[in-house]
């Protein structure tokens, strides 16, 4: 029997944030608990595309997972999920800040989905195309894909939803 599994427009939304400990730690920072010098753009992030899995059914054979490749935005998926047409994408952001510094951006390694109907599901393995040392441009700008792997929990589908929550500082 095939199960339907809804997954059209999941969205992840990131929030930069600093990390509590460098908050804690952080003797030259402002009443905000930023680490940002007098005169300093702030950075920003936003997201420019939703990582989207599309529509898909579950087949009740094997292990139900499907990946979004951050670079090439390709799905893939296992013997337990079946593509029922629709588009899929990686997930899009740009950051914008200081021209040319360096910046640190840390995503989870598990984020937690749900739908209003009982269905759950994982999302892990979160990878961007980011070079090893990610910088803003001359412009201030940095934009980058990301993707992972979604594995449905339980059986059950609807319309999964979750946020990324991460860390984006100047390194």
């Amino acid at each position: 029997m095939v199960r339907l599994l809804a997954l059209a427009a999941m969205l992840l939304a990131m929030t930069p944030a600093l990390p509590a400990r460098a908050q804690d730690e952080c003797i030259l920072c402002g009443a905000s608990g930023s680490t940002q010098s007098a005169g300093e753009r702030p950075l920003q992030i936003e997201i420019t595309t939703n990582l989207a899995f599309s529509r898909l059914a579950l087949t009740g054979k094997g292990e139900p997972t499907v990946n979004i490749d951050p670079a090439t935005g390709q799905r893939r998926t296992s013997s337990g999920i079946v593509p029922l047409g629709g588009m899929s994408f990686q997930g899009r952001a740009r950051i914008t800040g200081e021209p040319g510094r360096a910046v640190r951006i840390v995503m989870p390694r598990v984020i937690r989905m749900s739908s209003s109907s009982g269905g759950s599901a994982e999302l892990s393995q979160i990878e961007t195309d980011l070079p090893p040392w990610p910088a803003l441009d001359a412009n201030g700008v940095l934009e980058f894909s990301f993707g992972g792997e979604m594995r449905v929990e339980g059986g059950a589908g609807g319309v999964l939803r979750g946020q990324i929550p991460n860390t984006v500082d100047y390194n």
